[in-house]
Parts: C-alpha cells; sequence; structure tokens
C-alpha cells in the first residue's frame, strides 16, 4: 500500500462493507481501526472517514485484491453473526475485484468452519493459485 490515498480507499471499502448489514458494530468499528493505525492513518482522518465518499478505484494487483478480499471477510466475521446481506455483498465484491467465485467461496467456507475466522496465508493464496492450474 503506497499512496495515502489507496490507503484510505481501502479502509473507505472496509467502513462501507462493514455496515452493510444496517449497523456498524462495535467489533467492526475496532477491526477497521487496527488496520487504519497499521496503515498509519490518525483518529480524527479515520473518523472523518465514515462521513464521506471516496471515489472507487481498481485494485491493480492481483496480491493485493486477494488481501483486501481477505481483510472483508474478516470483517464480516468478526462481530460474531453473518448476516445475508454481508454474505451477498462480499461474494458480489470479490466478483467485481476480478477474483475467481470458486476459490472465493471455498475461502469464505473455510473461514465459517474455523473457530477464529481465519486461515493461514498458504491456505489463503493456494486456493487462488490453484484456479490458475
Amino acid at each position: 500500500m503506497n499512496t495515502q490515498e489507496e490507503k484510505m480507499k481501502l479502509l473507505a471499502d472496509m467502513i462501507a462493507f462493514s455496515v452493510v448489514d444496517g449497523r456498524l458494530h462495535e467489533r467492526e468499528y475496532q477491526f477497521v481501526w487496527i488496520v487504519a493505525q497499521e496503515l498509519g492513518i490518525g483518529k480524527d482522518e479515520f473518523n472523518d472517514l465514515f462521513h464521506q465518499e471516496l471515489p472507487q478505484g481498481i485494485i491493480k494487483s492481483e496480491f493485493e485484491r486477494i488481501q483486501q478480499f481477505y481483510r472483508l471477510a474478516l470483517l464480516m466475521h468478526c462481530d460474531g453473526v453473518l448476516h445475508p446481506k454481508e454474505d451477498e455483498s462480499i461474494r458480489q465484491i470479490a466478483i467485481n475485484m476480478g477474483l475467481n467465485p470458486s476459490a472465493t467461496n471455498r475461502i469464505l467456507k473455510l473461514m465459517q468452519k474455523s473457530p477464529n475466522a481465519m486461515i493461514t496465508p498458504e491456505v489463503l493464496l493456494s486456493l487462488f493459485q490453484e484456479q490458475l492450474n
């Protein structure tokens, strides 16, 4: 993640996804705030994102699109409730990102079966690479 604009876009996408079910759960807010801190975004700038709309952009690198998909999937699980709108939205987001639907479906199923909704980076990447063969 190189530019400030890319960082803000990433966070804006996460914020938009966190409210797709009609509410912002405290755990979702905390999760996105942790990501913002890792990206070097201050609290005021972060909170301002909840009140503005950033232009849509395309993530160029497939690796970065996979990372963003996984972040959103973790966000979907962090409040402990899988809302049907979240499930539908994440699948559509993955398609819009140009990610393989078969791989994303398998990842989402693995995350549901996992006690903490996490899967290893190796498994995540291997499921996408498997589709290339």
